[in-house]
């Protein structure tokens, strides 16, 4: 696997704010994959819309008071595993996702990864545990459960990725969840698994305290389903489901994950933009952003000159 080392065609925040891969502390990673989505398509087109959008961003963010991109540099990768210009089984995806993060994870990089549908998340949660070799808790936004063995014959189904996580042994926190089947229902209860469900943010003041107190390690990685946002923020996923996670709730959560943990990498996945509209897109884009500005500041980031 070569990395990447010129800079992609589109930049997260333009090109006036190109940082080189070298002094660049954050590597914005999109995976333009989509196989196994099961109602509104598109997600294959979430990671371009994202960067484009993100031409729109202010650099400067008036909470943080800095200009994230200029203290702490984000890179960004080209495209991994289109499936617009060449096929890949969800096999195929995965290894090369692994690989791709472990590289940057080994030259010290935080990955951002951009989906692209959620069974991503698999791959880049294995290459942080292969190479960390430690555990970690994986934080999920959701709205669904995503933890079915199988779903429509594949294990690598954008329904069964957080299976997978647990499968690898570490802990997961899922919070915002909205919709499961009975086979996820089982696994919730023989697992004790902490959910943080939809209606307790709704009607819990203290959800997010009790949420932190569920998290097992001082080191987490969160992978965020856009769908688990609120969908008149996010109408642009594939399976829109009532509810979800306002504006300020996710960023007052992410906000003190960042505070209490040391959160290791993220992924941002599931966006289907929809056409005519660009709220979608802008809404994730700036979520990214800000999530970045959160961890850099809990981990005193600086460029690496």
């Amino acid at each position: 696997m070569l990395l990447d080392s010129t800079p992609a065609v589109q930049q997260f925040l333009g090109s006036e704010q190109i940082t080189p891969y070298s002094s660049a502390k954050v590597v914005i990673l999109p995976i333009p994959y989509e196989a196994t989505t099961t109602y509104r398509k598109g997600c294959e087109n979430g990671p371009g819309a994202v960067l484009e959008a993100s031409q729109q961003l202010e650099a400067y963010d008036e909470e943080l008071e800095q200009e994230t991109c200029i203290d702490v540099g984000i890179y960004t990768h080209s495209p991994i595993a289109d499936t617009r210009y060449q096929f890949f089984s969800a096999e195929e995806m995965l290894h090369l996702t692994k690989e791709t993060v472990s590289h940057l994870i080994n030259d010290n990089k935080f990955v951002v990864a951009v989906g692209g549908e959620h069974a991503i998340t698999t791959g880049v949660v294995q290459a942080y545990l292969e190479t960390l070799k430690e555990p970690f808790t994986v934080i999920q936004i959701d709205a669904h459960g995503d933890m079915r063995s199988s779903f429509e014959g594949s294990i690598h189904n954008h329904a069964c990725v957080m299976r997978r996580v647990l499968e690898m042994g570490l802990p997961t926190l899922p919070v915002g969840i909205r919709s499961i089947c009975s086979e996820e229902a089982q696994l919730i209860k023989e697992k004790q698994i902490p959910v943080i469900w939809g209606r307790d943010i709704a009607t819990g003041p203290d959800w997010i305290e009790t949420a932190i107190a569920r998290i097992p390690t001082e080191k987490v990685f969160i992978t965020i389903d856009v769908d688990g946002i609120d969908p008149a923020l996010i109408p642009g996923v594939g399976t829109p489901e009532p509810g979800g996670m306002g504006w300020y709730e996710t960023l007052n959560f992410l906000k003190r994950v960042c505070q209490t943990h040391q959160v290791i990498g993220c992924d941002v996945m599931e966006l289907a933009p929809v056409a005519d509209s660009v709220v979608s897109e802008f809404t994730t884009a700036k979520l990214i952003y800000k999530l970045i500005g959160y961890v850099a500041n809990s981990q005193n980031w600086q460029q690496t000159n």
